[in-house]
């Protein structure tokens, strides 16, 4: 990977766009990966960009442009997200007080059989896994390319801290789809049975 951030402008590098409208048009996708890959459940995600977008209505005015919008609402969704997550974990013990078999997962409609889909979702799975400074790190340097020196804006931290988190976050995504890809390896062996661990290994 280039990590020199030279590269050729990108639509996030043209002139902020200082109205909700615009600012909804240039980075609700970016709202809405980000939002997913701190947690927040798929059922919840619509909920928590709506959120998000209500914050920046609310507080557009007062942003100078000290700091990049994306940079920005990263800060806007952390805070909607780790809202979001405490009252999932609120509504998962409510449900279980009443009576947890008779709740029902609205996620169950959301289909997932495209293959890019099941790419997202192991992504997600595994960013859950990582400790939250770090994922924080890995999220906006390596999957949303911002700068060091961004990210450093972004989360309030010395430029240091942000590559000795981002070296940490790297080797535990690396051992987590490491994990994921031997469990996957040991299932399949499961599921060829006697006969085909005979022809694996050759014959008994």
């Amino acid at each position: 990977m280039n990590r020199g951030r030279s590269s050729p402008l990108s639509r996030h590098d043209v002139p902020e766009v200082m109205t909700l409208e615009g600012a909804y048009e240039l980075h609700a996708d970016f709202v809405w990966r980000t939002v997913a890959r701190l947690g927040v459940a798929e059922v919840d995600r619509m909920d928590a960009v709506h959120e998000v977008f209500l914050l920046v209505q609310r507080h557009l005015a007062g942003f100078r442009g000290q700091s990049s919008l994306r940079t920005w609402l990263f800060t806007l969704c952390r805070t909607v997200a780790r809202d979001a997550r405490r009252k999932a974990r609120r509504d998962r013990r409510l449900l279980a007080e009443e009576d947890a078999e008779d709740a029902i997962d609205l996620r169950a409609d959301v289909a997932r059989a495209h293959e890019h889909r099941e790419h997202l979702e192991l992504l997600e799975q595994i960013l859950a896994t990582l400790e939250p400074n770090q994922r924080n790190v890995f999220i906006l340097f390596e999957l949303e390319t911002l700068t060091g020196e961004e990210v450093a804006e972004a989360l309030g931290v010395p430029l240091g801290t942000v590559y000795s988190r981002l070296a940490l976050a790297r080797r535990s995504f690396r051992q987590a789809l490491e994990r994921r890809r031997a469990r996957e390896r040991f299932d399949d062996s499961l599921h060829l049975g006697p006969a085909g661990a005979r022809t694996a290994g050759g014959r008994a």
